[in-house]
């Protein structure tokens, strides 16, 4: 038994799973939020920190118009409210990586407040309300790989800029879990405020996870820290409810705590208690003025905002008559949905577009493990191809032969493999009859049990037309022109 299906089979024991994230994205800003201190990633260790971001006496933070242009950007795109004024707060704790001995962030008064993202499971739509987005500068980071009996501390990312984007504890499966940070992650890499890199930590998530019976109160949640993929996401999500599960089962408390996902081992561990709020000893950073956002910078921003994917769906539902499971499928990614346009329009077969990039076209991506944007077949191509099939000149089985040239770089002319492969579907009626005439006769007992009611008889005789037409034959003329064929015979 697979562990997701280990994890159902403990809710149906009467187990509902809530999960609330905490996601960090860093923005895509040329330098630091506090500091012009430079973000970019893999430099050597400790060479882009600065005096303001280590907190050295007599330096002052100065806010970077960047990341705040960004956390509007993502307030636009989500539907949130964009706070006029909000506030930041040195948010106090001691770890080696944080020279400081505090962060800047916001606490009481964030930049962007409420929002909702959407997202199908299993053709389901799914929505999760969001409480916030606040900006916060990063900490640094902790080296052990390099180190004998000791760590380095990596203070380059210290200050870099940050939106914490936390939800509401609408989710109820690691599915949707998984369903909302690829939606999350699809959005910021869409209006350009993140890169999206898990690997390199620039989208990192935090599940907060506990079950209840149903009905009854929140139970206590354990937070999942930095997961950076999303199949490790799944893995501990599942993981975690069960060992809950289990452990109420036992008649154990379950204690608050920060764990870690091994990868390794498939399992999650403790590695702090879980602070509470009160425990950070928040209060407004004496350094920094409010942030005021006027209206008209918000006017300009969603001036500048690109089509969202959202509004994209439902343009594709409307222009192209796509059900809005296509069309949300066909917007991961702006190069998917300009590629699903461009074929669709090439072709004037939107759905039969759309069927060929979910099905053929990303079975083939995911293989690869590619994107779109590097597709071999280009959209012109496949709306050449979808074009062929729609007016007859191949058949469905003809084209996948075509797309698997093209693909392989065997051809790049529709219409030249087609004729190079002898794939032109035969639409000649008269020689079309004459191979059915044939067929008839020299299949009598198929004949005569299709007359006698079995209708499997009669799908032989289509069979053996298609064999007699080497593929070729329309195989719908075929079936019309048999069975009138043989209702005049009988």
């Amino acid at each position: 038994m697979s562990d997701k299906s280990k994890t159902k089979s403990l809710l149906v024991q009467g187990y509902e799973v809530v999960i609330g994230f905490e996601t960090h994205a860093q923005l895509s800003t040329d330098s630091k939020i506090f500091s012009r201190a430079p973000t970019g990633f893999g430099a050597e260790p400790n060479t882009h920190a600065s005096p303001v971001d280590l907190a050295l006496p007599g330096t002052l933070p100065v806010m970077n118009s960047g990341a705040v242009e960004r956390a509007i950007r993502l307030g636009l795109a989500i539907g949130a409210h964009v706070a006029p004024r909000s506030v930041f707060a040195r948010k106090n704790y001691f770890y080696p990586d944080l020279p400081k001995g505090y962060q800047i962030s916001q606490y009481e008064i964030p930049v962007v407040q409420g929002g909702e993202i959407s997202f199908f499971v299993d053709g389901e739509k799914k929505t999760v309300q969001l409480e916030r987005a606040h900006l916060e500068e990063d900490a640094g980071k902790s080296l052990h790989e390099d180190f004998v009996g000791m760590s380095g501390i990596d203070l380059n990312r210290a200050g870099t800029p940050l939106l914490e984007i936390v939800t509401k504890p609408d989710m109820r499966s690691s599915d949707e879990a998984v369903a909302y940070a690829k939606e999350l992650h699809k959005i910021v890499t869409w209006i350009g405020i993140c890169d999206g890199n898990m690997q390199e930590g620039s989208f990192r998530c935090d599940a907060n996870v506990s079950v209840r019976k149903p009905g009854q109160p929140f139970g206590t949640r354990r937070e999942i820290k930095n997961l950076n993929s999303f199949r490790f996401m799944q893995q501990a999500i599942d993981f975690e409810v069960r060992w809950q599960i289990e452990q109420i089962e036992d008649g154990h408390a379950i204690q608050q705590a920060t764990v870690l996902f091994d990868p390794d081992t498939g399992e999650t561990r403790a590695m702090r208690t879980k602070e509470d709020a009160a425990d950070y000893r928040y209060f407004p950073d004496p350094d920094l003025p409010p942030l005021v956002i006027a209206p008209e910078w918000i006017d300009a921003v969603r001036a500048d905002m690109p089509e969202l994917p959202r509004a994209m769906a439902s343009r594709f539902v409307a222009d192209y008559g796509l059900p809005e499971y296509d069309a949300t499928t066909l917007t991961q990614s702006k190069a998917m949905g300009a590629y699903f346009e461009a074929a669709a329009q090439a072709s004037g077969q939107p759905k039969l577009a759309s069927n060929w990039i979910m099905g053929e076209v990303s079975r083939r991506l995911n293989a690869g493990d590619t994107g779109i944007e590097a597709a071999p077949v280009s959209a012109a191509q496949l709306g050449a191809l979808i074009g062929r099939i729609a007016d007859g000149t191949v058949s469905n089985a003809a084209a996948r032969q075509v797309f698997e040239a093209l693909w392989s770089g065997e051809g790049h002319d529709v219409d030249a493999v087609i004729e190079v492969r002898g794939l032109r579907q035969m639409n000649d009626s008269g020689e079309l009859e004459k191979i059915i005439d044939e067929v008839i006769a020299a299949n009598a007992d198929n004949v005569a049990q299709f007359r006698a009611g079995k209708d499997k008889a009669f799908n032989a005789l289509v069979g053996q037309a298609m064999k007699a037409s080497r593929g070729k034959a329309n195989p719908q003329q075929v079936n019309d022109l048999l069975r009138r064929k043989l209702q005049q015979q009988g």
